[in-house]
């Protein structure tokens, strides 16, 4: 086997569908209730970033087995770098695993954030998955747990929904925006968001309060294939966006959508504007993206509020997502001894 680094940008067309063989055969084995991905936009999903990040990828091939034969991608990782912390994510195809080709993996990612002079690599794990035991056994610790929850469109009661989409406090309005707030609305949106920023929502995927990290944002989301909705709830008096809610749907699996940030500012709480905000987005995606059939979102176990909201909307808990982090040089040092 080879290991080798990777640039998705340069890669061949049979090395991106290989590499989404592997995801899908891990997807099978890991996570079978899980939509596979598709080859749609896959390419421009592994190579784009916001500005001022970096992701650095390698790929473990099997020996060709025939003359003009790439070799099959059996493993990849890639680390983001990004602030002070290099994130890192592996895959490793069923039939390839205990065979330490992840912890090769691994290293050599290691070698990489050590030399550029990160401290930290972070990694998010899916509890229930063979990758707990994995990355525990490595020496990474668990910092932060999330609860994934699922709904099911098809079970969704709409009529029952577009009566919460309209339970909403006298003197706010709501707006769905498809694509991403206008620029108009761009200041104030990121606002919204800012009010919220010392919340303890982990680490591993940022949200954006800078009105131009927020519009680099939307813009890298589009170049991976990522369509982004919004639905705001603005004060009438004042003008104000006084909550919101995201909901992206990828390319690469347009049968489940992902929800980013919900927010509510605190001066507008109390007038059921969380839940109508996301009882309207899912009506509106129901029109807008014909092929959805689940909504996956992500919440902080002591964030009840939230999770009642889900509750009512019709989500149900699936599993823990959990993130760990590692020193850098703890983990070079373990992985590759001195000798």
């Amino acid at each position: 086997m080879m290991v080798r680094e990777w640039d998705p940008r340069t890669a061949s067309s049979a090395e991106i569908a290989s590499l989404l063989s592997t995801l899908n055969a891990v997807l099978a084995a890991d996570l079978p209730q899980d939509p596979p991905w598709r080859e749609t936009s896959l390419r421009e999903y592994l190579a784009e970033v916001m500005p001022g990040e970096r992701r650095i990828s390698w790929i473990a091939q099997a020996e060709p087995t025939a003359p003009g034969d790439p070799g099959a991608v059996l493993g990849q990782v890639h680390v983001l770098l990004l602030g002070d912390i290099g994130v890192l994510e592996v895959l490793v195809h069923p039939s390839a695993r205990r065979s330490g080709l992840g912890r090769d993996l691994v290293l050599r990612a290691a070698r990489r954030v050590y030399q550029e002079g990160f401290q930290s690599i972070g990694v998010e794990v899916v509890g229930d998955t063979p990758a707990v035991a994995f990355y525990e056994s490595l020496g990474f610790a668990r910092e932060y747990v999330e609860t994934r929850s699922v709904l099911d469109l098809t079970a969704v009661d709409w009529a029952e929904l577009a009566e919460m989409a309209t339970g909403i406090g006298a003197g706010y309005h709501l707006e769905f925006f498809p694509g991403g707030p206008p620029d108009d609305l761009i200041e104030a949106y990121a606002r919204a968001k800012a009010e919220v920023r010392d919340v303890d929502d982990g680490e591993l995927r940022p949200s954006s309060y800078d009105p131009e990290r927020l519009r680099d944002s939307l813009d890298t989301l589009h170049r991976r294939g990522m369509k982004p909705y919004i639905v705001l709830a603005r004060h009438e008096q004042s003008g104000e966006v006084a909550g919101l809610t995201e909901v992206v749907v990828p390319a690469q699996h347009p049968t489940r959508a992902d929800q980013y940030d919900t927010i509510v500012a605190q001066d507008h709480r109390g007038y059921g504007i969380d839940r109508a905000i996301k009882a309207r987005m899912l009506l509106e995606l129901r029109s807008a993206e014909p092929e959805l059939i689940e909504v996956q979102t992500w919440n902080a176990q002591a964030n009840e509020a939230m999770l009642k909201v889900n509750a009512e909307l019709g989500y149900r808990s699936d599993r823990d997502w959990c993130e760990y982090s590692v020193d850098v040089a703890e983990l070079v040092h373990r992985l590759d001894p001195p000798r």
